[in-house]
């Protein structure tokens, strides 16, 4: 009789612990499964070695370009469109005004100078009491060894200050992680058809 009440109490027992590891299984899986979850989630972002962008070898350097940004808002084929109007009629400063673009970026001043890329996104007026802008473009160039690199320029422009100055805030191709800024100058404009000639010098620097 002690045999078996001993035989019985292990196979009792050997019960007990297979149905508290299928429970526990059960309960503990969902929670186990969410911290994977979670750690997976925290592990987007890791650290890179430079050799894996080939750039160990690499040293930052500092580019200057100068070139002429051409805004032409007249004719039977402008550069520069309006895609919304200003919604009050009467405004002096066009605000909320929204152009599209797609400018050409010219060696010199003449339309007719060499053509080294295009500017290519957009401005609108963001005050009421002046006349600013808030431009948002790459610069695709097309010329010489950075034919089809860009620089993306996104900025304040008060176009009746003499100079101004907008941040480089990338760039692509050869300008990868581009930064620096670039200097305005108004080199025309005309009041009657609002086509305008700015010179820009860009200051970059990029690997």
């Amino acid at each position: 009789m002690l045999k078996y009440i001993t035989k019985e109490s292990h196979s009792s027992t050997t019960n007990m612990f297979i149905q508290f590891s299928i429970l526990f299984l059960l309960f503990t899986t969902p929670f186990t499964s969410l911290i994977k979850a979670k750690q997976d989630n925290n592990n987007f972002v890791h650290s890179l070695d430079l050799k894996e962008l080939n750039l160990e070898n690499k040293q930052e350097k500092l580019s200057h370009l100068k070139f002429y940004w051409h805004d032409i808002v007249s004719g039977n084929n402008p550069s520069s469109m309006v895609i919304v109007p200003p919604p009050l009629k009467n405004s002096t400063t066009a605000f909320g005004l929204v152009n599209m673009i797609e400018n050409p970026l010219t060696l010199g001043p003449q339309l007719s100078s060499k053509l080294v890329g295009k500017a290519q996104g957009f401005y609108a007026s963001t005050s009421q009491s002046e006349v600013d802008l808030i431009m948002a473009m790459n610069f695709a160039i097309i010329e010489g060894k950075y034919n089809g690199s860009t620089i993306t320029i996104l900025g304040r422009n008060p176009v009746y200050d003499k100079v101004r100055e907008m941040p480089i805030i990338g760039g692509s191709g050869l300008f990868r992680f581009a930064r620096g800024y670039a200097q305005l100058r108004t080199h025309w404009f005309s009041s009657k058809t609002n086509d305008a000639i700015v010179e820009y010098n860009i200051y970059v620097l990029h690997y």
